[in-house]
């Protein structure tokens, strides 16, 4: 039987606290060895993985389009950056309220009784996040500019095909050892006396969560609904097989299917949707940042690390710039975003192999395929917006 990451996750949560609790202190070190030679794996493939995403990214969004590519990146952008405001927004207000001096008290009893590994196995990365990061920028950049004009192409395809070298290594490395990563990480907090005190707080975390995505939505088709004058609810109504489809696969790019038959059913023209519901699919994380920014703002609260509007404005806008380099693959959005969660923890803390790292993947992945399902829904209210700029005054 195929189990979809998000059980895998939870059986690996079980199966981490389980060993934690029963198992003699000789198994528990061995699991969060091995969690750690993992966890060094991914700190190399980190930087590789922004340099091939970002880098194709960039030169595929500068192509075509003209009037419409601006409009089209400038709404997701703005969706993105407005829902990971409204996020912390609401974490920020209710968070604090069940995340009590009692929780924090019980963590700090905790601190300082990590099992140590047996050994590690240290993997330098060839780049470091930001290097690769700008790095990419100035290629992709390059790229979009150069391609068809005599040079460029063979740069391009190499990058494509470099990119698709990284989606075997997340297909079939990073995302199937996600569990064991979890499950050391588990391991190691129940041994110490941070698992019970942390779970008695998810899952009013996921429920704030799974809320503001459907408050975003509604929010989001009532005004691509008051703008085209189409009925909102119909357009909700419509959007339904997509949102479903996407929660089964946690994939952006294989609900593209469903979801341009969902933008077909909205009376959104062809040219349109073949042009919007595919980019937005690249560059519209509203989903995934109302997630990332609430965990982020759970884990700051638990582990009490400073948090304010001034700290998380310019990670959201960072944030929003690099999941452009998302992904397909499940769990893609909080692997891009690891390298930058510094900016919130500190340089210390925000180390993407730590624990509070760790804790931050296995907060994002279990509520991923609803993330997803955001994402992709908000992607048809901007097409039925782009669909009424472009018939009313770019098509005369």
């Amino acid at each position: 039987m195929k189990l979809g990451l998000v059980p895998k996750i939870i059986i690996a949560i079980i199966i981490g606290i389980l060993i934690g609790q029963y198992l003699p202190e000789d198994i528990c070190r061995t699991v969060v060895t091995l969690s750690g030679i993992f966890s060094n794996f991914l700190k190399f493939v980190i930087p590789l993985m922004i340099l091939a995403y970002v880098t194709m990214g960039i030169a595929d969004l500068s192509q075509g389009a003209g009037k419409l590519l601006l409009i089209t990146a400038v709404i997701a952008y703005g969706s993105t950056l407005v829902g990971g405001t409204f996020s912390f927004t609401v974490a920020d207000t209710l968070f604090p309220s069940f995340i009590s001096a009692g929780v924090l008290d019980e963590l700090a009893k905790t601190a300082g009784k990590s099992l140590p590994p047996f050994f590690s196995i240290t993997i330098p990365p060839i780049l470091d996040t930001i290097s690769a990061v700008v790095l990419a920028f100035i290629i992709g950049l390059c790229l979009s500019s150069l391609r068809g004009k005599e040079i460029g192409d063979t740069l391009y395809n190499g990058f494509k095909d470099f990119s698709k070298i990284i989606d075997q290594v997340l297909t079939h490395a990073i995302v199937p050892f996600l569990p064991l990563y979890i499950c050391g990480t588990f391991v190691d907090m129940t041994r110490s006396g941070k698992t019970f005190v942390i779970l008695s707080v998810l899952w009013k975390v996921f429920l704030v969560v799974i809320a503001m995505h459907l408050i975003l939505l509604f929010v989001q088709f009532m005004i691509a609904g008051s703008f085209s004058g189409k009925n909102p609810f119909t357009l909700m109504k419509n959007q339904i097989p997509g949102y479903t489809t996407a929660l089964g696969t946690q994939s952006s790019a294989a609900t593209i299917p469903v979801n341009l038959e969902c933008s077909k059913a909205d009376g959104v023209c062809e040219q349109i949707r073949n042009f919007v519901i595919p980019l937005c699919a690249n560059i519209h994380m509203c989903g995934s940042m109302i997630t990332i920014t609430a965990c982020a703002t759970a884990v700051c609260l638990m582990y009490q690390i400073p948090i304010h509007l001034g700290t998380v404005i310019p990670f959201i806008m960072t944030l929003g710039v690099a999941m452009v380099a998302s992904p397909g693959a499940p769990g893609g959005s909080i692997m891009t975003a690891l390298p930058f969660l510094w900016m919130i923890f500190g340089k210390e803390q925000g180390d993407p192999n730590g624990p509070i790292c760790a804790l931050m993947v296995a907060l994002y992945i279990t509520q991923d395929s609803f993330g997803t399902a955001c994402n992709v829904s908000g992607d048809n209210a901007i097409a039925v917006i782009v669909d009424k700029i472009y018939k009313t005054w770019i098509k005369k």
